[in-house]
């Protein structure tokens, strides 16, 4: 199984793309192959049209579907900002739609305060219905991050760790069933009356 993790952030100051080395770190652990894409490495203007008439951002947007196409399973990572998920993360998906379709999909959330990014998670799970793809019911909440990790991205906190550990075991079983079932002949588990 391959997963992606698309990095919804951008901004000078960012923390959410701590988490997000995080747990491609501990899905590599488990053997999983990752693709992390940050969207500060590789960004997107302001979607104009599905398919620009600049050759180079054509290419951009190419190369990055091909990436989301290749995943099985895909890990959205965004802060929360002012109640609401990226929108640098929102114009990325804009993009795109056919690379999500049928997917499982789990949301990462981050914020300074103490809630985790519990709104912008639940929103960001509303659009993934909207794409066509399978949201994850857990998410991974992340409180205060600017305190969760040292300068070497390891994580300090103790219950972050555990949490991060539940989220990967419910989110790999989740995208194992959906692979699974995708691959299946369709025979094997659909019959009509």
């Amino acid at each position: 199984m391959k997963v992606a993790i698309l990095v919804g952030s951008v901004r000078i100051g960012r923390q959410s793309h701590k988490i997000a080395h995080h747990v491609e770190r501990r899905l590599q652990e488990r053997g999983i192959a990752v693709d992390l894409i940050d969207l500060a490495a590789d960004p997107l203007p302001i979607l104009e049209e599905r398919s620009g008439r600049d050759p180079e951002l054509q290419a951009r947007v190419e190369r990055l579907s091909e990436r989301l196409q290749a995943a099985d399973a895909l890990l959205l990572v965004t802060p929360e900002y002012h109640g609401s998920f990226s929108g640098v993360l929102k114009n990325a998906l804009d993009y795109f739609w056919e690379e999500f379709n049928r997917k499982p999909i789990g949301v990462v959330a981050v914020s300074a305060g103490k809630m985790g990014g519990i709104n912008a998670s639940t929103q960001l799970q509303h659009v993934i219905l909207s794409l066509g793809a399978f949201p994850l019911p857990t998410k991974l909440l992340v409180p205060e991050v600017q305190s969760v990790f040292d300068e070497s991205l390891q994580v300090k906190s103790e219950p972050v760790a555990k949490l991060t550990t539940r989220f990967l075991e419910e989110f790999l079983w989740f995208a194992h069933a959906v692979v699974q079932a995708k691959r299946a002949p369709q025979s094997s588990w659909l019959s009509v009356a």
